[in-house]
């Protein structure tokens, strides 16, 4: 796992694209705050830029940094949830602009998955994570079933955890008022 991390971090840090587990599905990752990497995931995904993708932190100690105003009860809904919970918060700053949403908002997850986890420690930025797989296809369920032309798109494929089986699950989504308003957007 080591070499992964250091090969997949020495990538983002050149504005690379990596193709990574996480702790739902395997994922496209770049460094969430420069717009270039970003726009070579859309591109890669060959979906529309209007389309927002949230972005994995290991620690929701590092909320505040992208987060105007972080209600106070993100921290509770985050430690309790007994599952990986995506949270959209308004008032997304420090990051890529073309990864916030036209009104404000951005999606993070705070991983708990050994690898993506560490990863986003080691690189020290919030990591982009959206699903490995073209725009209106379904979405890979374990690596084995990543289309091979996504192999040839990204500049780093992390070995850790390619053989793995089961079938991963996406995360819920919830949405996060600055007021503390919880709305459902996934279960």
């Amino acid at each position: 796992m080591v070499d992964d991390l250091n090969k997949a971090c020495e990538v983002l840090q050149k504005g690379g694209v990596i193709l990574y587990p996480t702790d739902t599905i395997w994922g496209l990752g770049c460094d969430a705050t420069s717009e270039d990497a970003v726009k070579r995931i859309y591109k890669i995904k060959r979906r529309s830029d209007s389309k927002s993708m949230l972005t994995l932190l290991d620690s929701p100690t590092r909320l505040v940094r992208y987060v105007d105003d972080l209600p106070e009860i993100a921290i509770s809904l985050i430690e309790d949830s007994n599952k990986p919970l995506t949270i959209i918060y308004s008032g997304a700053k420090n990051l890529a602009p073309n990864l916030i949403a036209s009104d404000g908002t951005v999606g993070i997850r705070i991983t708990r998955e050994a690898f993506s986890q560490k990863l986003c420690r080691q690189f020290g930025k919030p990591i982009v994570s959206t699903s490995a797989n073209f725009s209106g296809e379904p979405a890979p369920a374990n690596f084995s079933e990543i289309n091979n032309e996504i192999f040839r798109l990204v500049d780093y494929v992390v070995n850790y955890r390619r053989d793995e089986m089961q079938k991963s699950k996406p995360s819920s989504i919830i949405r996060l008022d600055k007021d503390g308003v919880i709305k459902i957007i996934r279960e």
